[in-house]
């Protein structure tokens, strides 16, 4: 994952595109803020600002990945908001000239069912394998071709990114992972053996490949961010620095001041 680029993206002509959550706080302001800016197709925006809580940024960021270079900014109007800026309407374009953004390359998950079948996504947050029924996960962990753990009795592990870090990662008490810091964190979930192992962080270039031992008695499903995979016999988990996503967030408010400041909340 980049380090943050200085903003100043804006310029004139700027083109805003708006997207929105269903919420009715999200909706409300989407029309405020369309009749006073104007609303440019996705085709032309030069930024598209979004109007939701994080789980809608994920979705609008996931429908950029591999298809538009268009920077998204976020405006709070969810529960949770650690990818959006606080929710102010007036002085938009100016605040968009002084946006600073992260870069962001997702992870790429290529999955194999018992089946046979692959299924390929990818994740801006982690990648998480999760037992299916009452019985825990076995699970083998081979980093760069090398086995590290041949057996790991879990309720799952997930591999993280730096942005997301501080989401699944850290209530499975992950380590939050600066976005310079070029380390994906590999977190257990629930570990009953080995019961001291508390995860691992890699190198950003690392291949992992997760295989999942006894699957027909304990099932497992993979889950990169909105697509799940159930009953897998493996999982293919790397870095895909080929595709990136911008997001813009008002200066001394970037992600990974915002990443820093939450190791720091008590």
């Amino acid at each position: 994952m980049s380090v943050p680029e200085p903003g100043n993206i804006w310029r004139d002509p700027h083109p805003i595109g708006f997207v929105a959550a269903p919420t009715d706080l999200a909706q409300q302001s989407l029309a405020r803020l369309s009749a006073r800016y104007g609303n440019a197709p996705r085709s032309v925006a030069r930024t598209l600002v979004c109007l939701g809580g994080d789980g809608f940024m994920l979705e609008t960021l996931h429908g950029l990945l591999g298809r538009s270079e268009t920077p998204v900014y976020g405006m709070n109007c969810g529960s949770v908001g650690f990818l959006m800026n606080a929710h102010a309407e007036d002085g938009l374009p100016e605040r968009l000239a002084a946006a600073q953004a992260a870069i962001l390359h997702p992870l790429r998950m290529h999955a194999v069912t018992m089946g046979g079948a692959v299924e390929e996504a990818l994740a801006l947050n982690e990648v998480s394998l999760l037992r299916q029924l009452r019985q825990a996960a076995k699970i083998r962990i081979s980093i760069d071709g090398r086995i590290r753990l041949p057996e790991l009795i879990c309720d799952g592990v997930l591999i993280s990114t730096p942005a997301g870090s501080t989401a699944y990662n850290l209530s499975a008490h992950g380590p939050i992972v600066p976005l310079s810091a070029n380390l994906l964190p590999l977190t257990p979930i629930s570990a009953f053996r080995p019961r001291r192992w508390r995860g691992a962080l890699l190198p950003s270039t690392s291949d992992v490949l997760l295989e999942v031992l006894e699957p027909e008695k304990r099932p497992v499903a993979a889950v990169a961010d909105f697509t799940e995979v159930r009953e897998v016999a493996s999982v293919a988990v790397s870095e895909d620095r080929s595709i990136s996503v911008r997001v813009l967030f008002d200066p001394d408010q970037g992600l990974s001041e915002r990443i820093i400041a939450e190791q720091f909340l008590t």
